[in-house]
């Protein structure tokens, strides 16, 4: 590591060794479970130098999302132990903070500046007012395409398209032959995987989870047209077995150069034009798509670490998260890989340094996030908070259900009347017995 290197490394574990606001044990190791996404993979490369510089070891339980959220859930509802600090989003943190599951991160040094997280993220991390995990990264979801393939096309991406160029622009870019996809989507049955995209596109097409009564929806003509309208354009334009694709399985299709439109994560856009991509330099970004009814089709996420109530390393794992979601930490990666794959979407500064604006996604990521409204997500009134899913604790179970029942009819498993037919009967049969009807 060069001097400069070193330096920013210690300016990003400035806040764990000067300020010294935890009483923390030098000796003690820690247990991390987290996602398999690029960036936290890309945090673990680093702790090294954390433990080299506090002593403190990192343990890290690395698993893909629909296990980590059932393995993290399991050990916070039975109090299991088995972790000091959990990788979870701004569905979980807020009902599991009002239920004294979570420590309160109210005790955060000067120096990390909590006001300089932005609203939107330190908001769907808190209860009451009280923050209880902190954003590695934030994110929302926008177009990733080709814009050789577009050009190619004769089309034009528009900065806010409709569904209905983009099922055009899809099926223009589609080539059997040389084994390119017009469109990769999710279809991967989990809450978080392809439940989160097919919800957040269901409200742009005009359809919501609950009416305000807690009585499902899936039997109304807006489901059924988001359905169809994504089972039509991914039958003739995306990949094969698409019904099993998640986020690393497209971002892979992408980086290969399989697909010439993804619509998910803006901080996969660190990784399409990052080294691993072979379309790198072909790259270009739109907001989520709309039908024209006033609500776009992303969504709003963060990845962010706490810690649960009753470890016995509290003050070593508030220390660990003081360091990785730091300005410093920001710093760190910026100085060792570049500004365009720092963790993003966390902190206003970030959007305010002139170094992170002419990183070509950055104000793409930002008015994606800036766009997404949980408190205003649907087109006719909803009970609950919340885009990709609905803020209520029955919602995990209900919708992993739904899901699958989902990407059983793009499989072509049963039909897409009798998935929402199935959809409708598990939400209500699971909301009257959770006593909401």
């Amino acid at each position: 590591m060069s001097l400069k290197s070193t330096l920013c490394a210690a300016t990003a574990l400035s806040l764990i060794t000067a300020t010294g606001a935890f009483a923390a044990d030098p000796s003690a190791t820690i247990t991390i479970a987290t996602v398999n996404n690029g960036d936290m993979i890309r945090m673990q490369g680093y702790t090294d130098k954390f433990t080299e510089d506090t002593g403190i070891a990192v343990e890290w339980v690395t698993l893909e999302e629909n296990v980590l959220r059932q393995r993290v859930t399991t050990d916070i509802t039975t109090k299991g132990g088995a972790f000091d600090i959990m990788t979870i989003g701004m569905y979980e943190t807020p009902i599991w903070g009002s239920n004294g599951w979570l420590v309160p991160l109210d005790d955060l040094s000067e120096d990390y500046n909590v006001g300089d997280i932005l609203p939107a993220m330190a908001g769907g991390l808190s209860h009451d007012g009280t923050l209880y995990a902190a954003p590695f990264y934030g994110e929302s979801s926008m177009i990733m395409y080709r814009t050789d393939l577009m050009e190619a096309a004769g089309l034009e991406m528009p900065d806010a398209p409709t569904w209905d160029f983009i099922a055009e622009a899809a099926a223009a870019m589609t080539d059997r032959d040389a084994d390119i996809n017009g469109i990769c989507l999710r279809g991967k049955a989990g809450w978080g995987e392809g439940g989160a995209f097919i919800t957040a596109m269901s409200n742009s097409f005009g359809a919501r989870w609950f009416d305000m009564d807690w009585n499902a929806q899936f039997d109304t003509e807006p489901w059924a047209n988001t359905l169809t309208f994504y089972k039509n354009m991914m039958d003739a334009s995306g990949p094969t077995g698409y019904a099993t694709n998640g986020f690393n399985e497209n971002l892979s299709l992408f980086n290969q150069g399989k697909c010439g439109m993804w619509i998910d994560a803006t901080v996969a856009a660190s990784f399409v034009t990052g080294d691993d991509s072979t379309v790198a330099d072909s790259v270009g970004f739109a907001l989520a798509p709309d039908t024209g009814l006033g609500k776009r089709s992303n969504w709003l996420w963060a990845w962010a670490l706490a810690i649960p109530a009753g470890t016995q390393q509290e003050a070593e794992a508030k220390q660990f998260i003081e360091w990785a979601t730091s300005t410093g930490y920001i710093d760190l990666v910026a100085e060792n890989e570049g500004w365009a794959n720092v963790p993003p979407g966390a902190r206003t500064s970030l959007y305010e340094n002139p170094n992170y604006q002419a990183v070509p996604f950055a104000q793409m990521t930002l008015d994606s996030i800036l766009s997404a409204d949980p408190n205003d997500s649907t087109v006719e009134p909803s009970p609950y908070v919340g885009i990709q899913f609905a803020a209520i604790p029955e919602f995990a179970g209900i919708a992993t259900e739904v899901s699958q029942e989902f990407s059983a009819a793009y499989a072509g498993q049963q039909t897409i009347e009798e998935a929402l037919e199935k959809a409708q009967a598990i939400t209500n049969d699971a909301m009257e017995a959770a006593g909401y009807r």
